[in-house]
């Protein structure tokens, strides 16, 4: 063998080092791999997701003019806590007028029912006279024909059967006077029976639509003040005192952070193997890795947000490039680790879904559970149609309720 064959100390060295390094690299591929098989296949990723919440529109409801605002930016209020109040002088007016009309009305129904009885004596004081008339016209008809066979013999005079014959017209003209007055008697209580039949006074419609006047006037009233409807926090308050606002204009927002979820935006490539109802865990930047939010997938999109933008993509061009779309994933979180650990509005956040278990949908088959309803509302209608019911009875002179829509 020549010297030339004889590899150099720095040709072995270099030799060696890439064996190392081969071997270093194919190691490193198969740990990746066992890594990946044993771990990472089973986990889908994203850091485009961000915290959301109910934000609720603090708008009125009817014109007006504020006179008091109850609440700041970042205040914390109460279900049924007030946030804005309008002038209530013209809705008071309102509601006196009502009440006022409801009284008149309350008074006008009970006269109908009182007038039946009226009716009915006048009926029955006609049906007697009509009795006696009868009674009268039977007697002179009586009278005649006993006279007639006798006229002939003598026995009877011209002159005293002529009298008999003009008792006999009278009684019958007065027996058709007394039908007619009875005929009307009965269709004067057959009228006034029309406007009562079936129905109470307190269930009457004069009343009825004249207590929902005065239901609907003080649910006006009720209205100038604008309450929370749902636990939270004020968000852009744009409302100033003594502006004058519209029916609709947004005066502020109650943002609900005891009940926040977040969407994460998956790419389109991602979605395979998401189901509802699969374990997530998040990290938020403002906390960092130090704090770990556990949640479950609680549905996926319908579609992706280009899709549903203001202005969607027009794809059926010249000019076309393929971009990844990305679905919105809803993961709702831990309660007590939100309280714990507060989150706000518009947050990133990372989401690392476990894709093990695929037992679960793809599509919702069943709704959320409705959110923070308010009993402030309720409780509010409830008076309003109390108040109305006690305005009746009072003007009728009953003690329940009445006629205000409770059964």
């Amino acid at each position: 063998m020549s010297n030339d064959d004889t590899p150099t100390p720095q040709a072995a060295r270099r030799r060696r080092s890439l064996i190392w390094l081969a071997t270093a690299a194919g190691l490193g591929a198969v740990a990746y791999g066992a890594w990946y098989w044993v771990y990472a296949r089973h986990f889908e990723d994203t850091d485009n997701a961000y915290v959301q919440a109910h934000v609720v529109q603090i708008t009125p409801q009817m014109a007006g003019t504020v006179q008091a605002i109850e609440a700041e930016d970042t205040d914390h209020v109460r279900a049924g806590q007030a946030l804005v109040r309008l002038d209530a002088a013209d809705a008071q007016v309102a509601l006196d007028q009502a009440e006022a009309q409801l009284g008149q009305t309350a008074r006008e129904v009970r006269t109908l029912y009182a007038n039946n009885a009226g009716y009915q004596a006048q009926v029955a004081a006609r049906e007697a006279d009509l009795s006696r008339v009868e009674a009268d016209l039977r007697k002179a008809q009586d009278d005649v024909d006993r006279r007639a066979p006798l006229v002939a013999t003598g026995a009877v005079g011209r002159e005293e059967f002529q009298h008999a014959q003009s008792q006999l017209a009278a009684a019958r003209g007065a027996a058709a006077a007394a039908r007619s007055a009875v005929a009307a008697a009965r269709e004067q209580l057959a009228s006034s029976q029309a406007l009562t039949q079936g129905t109470t006074p307190e269930e009457h419609p004069n009343v009825k639509r004249a207590a929902a006047r005065v239901r609907e006037a003080n649910l006006a009233l009720q209205r100038v003040t604008l309450v929370a409807p749902v636990d939270g926090y004020v968000a852009r308050r744009s409302v100033q005192l003594g502006q004058r606002v519209q029916a609709g204009t947004p005066l502020m927002a109650v943002v609900a952070l005891d009940d926040v979820w977040v969407d994460a935006n998956f790419k389109e490539s991602q979605l395979q193997r998401l189901r509802i109802g699969q374990p997530a865990e998040l990290h938020a930047d403002v906390y960092g890795k130090q704090v770990t939010f556990h949640g479950k997938v609680a549905g996926l999109g319908a579609g992706t947000g280009a899709a549903f933008a203001v202005l969607p993509a027009q794809n059926a061009t010249g000019n076309w490039i393929k971009i990844v779309q990305r679905v919105p994933v809803r993961i709702a979180l831990d309660p007590a680790e939100v309280k714990a650990h507060p989150l706000r509005v518009g947050l990133s956040m990372q989401v690392e879904v476990d894709v093990a278990q695929q037992s679960g949908k793809m599509l919702a088959d069943a709704p959320l559970p409705p959110v923070n309803p308010a009993s402030a509302p309720a409780k509010a209608a409830v008076s309003i149609h109390a108040r109305a019911g006690h305005e009746v009875a009072a003007q009728l002179g009953g003690t329940g309720a009445v006629a205000h829509g409770q059964r």
